[in-house]
């Protein structure tokens, strides 16, 4: 015949009793089922796939170290051949300085020949322009080069504040040249002075145009 239990024949020393009893119990029970061997065969592989690379790695650094290092041999019958050096060519003589044109031989104007009359204007024309003629050619260094350039301006000045007055000389083609060309030696004065000598260039438009006024006095004109 079964035991009855009743409430209050449960001792508290007993339900402890089996309490620990069962912890005990699942205790075992969870140790039995813990994978040791999956941790030790696991750990294993591990530590060889690290030595693997490892040792790979350092395969392959040598390798390419020991690549770069290499240095092509040269064949005993090649021997390195030097650059050809190229010659320098010798500098070109300098050119020597452009001759100076001859533009003829004009006489020293005296002292006593400055100035004009104003009754002849073709001799007063043939004047001034033979003292220009001299006037553009001087070079430095030529005696009284600076008292005979003052002159020249001063007669110049008189000789077309003059003229110009009439119209009938004023219309000439000798007038006209003529005070063109007194106009850039007049130029050359007031730019330079009356100390430096005409520049080449100048020089030559000056006697172009000074054989063009002689020959237009010749011909009255």
């Amino acid at each position: 015949q079964p035991r009855t239990l009743h409430p209050g024949s449960i001792t508290p020393s007993c339900t402890m009793a089996k309490t620990v009893a069962i912890l005990l119990a699942f205790a075992a029970t969870a140790q039995a089922f813990t994978p040791r061997a999956s941790v030790t065969m696991t750990a294993a592989p591990e530590t060889t796939r690290r030595s693997f690379f490892g040792k790979a790695s350092t395969a392959a650094v040598v390798g390419v170290v020991g690549t770069s290092f290499v240095q092509p041999s040269l064949a005993d019958d090649e021997a390195p051949v030097a650059a050809p050096v190229a010659e320098v060519a010798p500098a070109p003589a300098p050119a020597p300085p452009p001759a100076k044109a001859n533009y003829g031989t004009f006489p020293v104007p005296a002292a006593d020949e400055w100035g004009i009359s104003g009754k002849d204007y073709y001799a007063d024309a043939a004047k001034v322009t033979r003292h220009m003629q001299y006037a553009t050619q001087m070079d430095k260094g030529t005696p009284n080069m600076d008292t005979i350039n003052k002159n020249m301006k001063k007669e110049m000045v008189d000789f077309v504040s003059f003229y110009r007055r009439f119209s009938n000389v004023a219309g000439k083609q000798s007038f006209s040249t003529l005070y063109t060309a007194i106009n850039v030696l007049a130029g050359h004065y007031t730019s330079y002075g009356t100390k430096f000598p005409v520049p080449e260039k100048r020089r030559k438009r000056l006697y172009q145009e000074y054989a063009e006024i002689e020959k237009n006095i010749k011909k009255g004109r």
